[in-house]
């Protein structure tokens, strides 16, 4: 703990030097469940607006925990709830939301055709009857299908899958499931930026119209998720015998602005 204080502190440092702030973070450091107090672990087996195939559960070490300082989410293959997975779905909604900043994510991602997992961000007035108005950005999202392409995305009213307006933009890691890569996006007032390890490789602009066009002009919250099958997960098939798959995190850091 005393490390993981310290370096938090470092950063602190590093971040007012340069004029960044860090203003929330999750180390890691705790072996067991997740922090209660940073996240809520959703749970369900209704498909989650995407025909996903697995059951969210809480409470379970077996598809949510921390050790050796990283957590996990696993997504295994057992009977729950009427669904032949289980997995886990961490959000900070009421306990971490952001207008602005850079939010970056260190992990190491699955590769099990089937997986699908993602790092993204939901507007903080989110329910199930006012997306995509509400706007999205997805930090980052894998398809084990399409294994080592990585998508950084936004929906919005007017820009989502939906009407196939969505704004994106990809990156290709010949590592990506044997190695951890840094995903983050810089959002700011004029734009998003999306980048893999220091590189921006997709930005999307704000047009200065409507609200269908940038939502993203209010609190935002994060999730973590490993997702099975669905829409686009799905779209070539689960391979059973993959399972158990797992989404490694190493930490999770929101600064103010971008840190240089």
């Amino acid at each position: 703990m005393r490390l993981a204080i310290g370096f938090l502190l470092m950063c602190g440092v590093a971040g007012a030097q340069t004029g960044a702030r860090l203003v929330w973070a999750d180390e890691f450091d705790k072996p067991g469940l997740p922090d209660a107090a940073k996240w809520t672990l959703e749970t369900g087996g209704h498909g989650w607006g995407n025909q996903e195939l697995q059951f969210y559960t809480s409470g379970r070490r077996e598809n949510a925990r921390v050790e050796d300082g990283r957590l996990v989410i696993e997504a295994r293959r057992e009977a729950r709830e009427g669904r032949e997975y289980t997995s886990a779905r961490l959000v900070t909604k009421g306990k971490g939301e952001w207008k602005y900043g850079w939010i970056e994510v260190r992990a190491k991602l699955p590769c099990g055709r089937g997986t699908w997992p993602a790092i993204w961000m939901l507007g903080a007035e989110f329910d199930r009857g006012n997306w995509p108005a509400v706007g999205e950005i997805d930090i980052m999202e894998h398809v084990g299908h399409d294994a080592g392409r990585v998508h950084g995305t936004v929906h919005t009213a007017a820009y989502n899958h939906v009407k196939g307006t969505q704004k994106a933009g990809t990156v290709q890691l010949k590592d990506v499931c044997e190695a951890f890569h840094v995903y983050a996006v810089d959002w700011r007032e004029e734009a998003i930026d999306f980048y893999v390890d220091g590189r921006r490789y997709f930005r999307f602009e704000n047009e200065r119209k409507t609200r269908a066009e940038w939502p993203f002009d209010r609190p935002f919250y994060l999730l973590l998720n490993v997702a099975v099958g669905g829409s686009w997960g799905g779209q070539k098939g689960v391979d059973a015998a993959a399972f158990p798959q797992r989404m490694e995190v190493d930490y999770v850091r929101v600064y103010d602005r971008r840190p240089e």
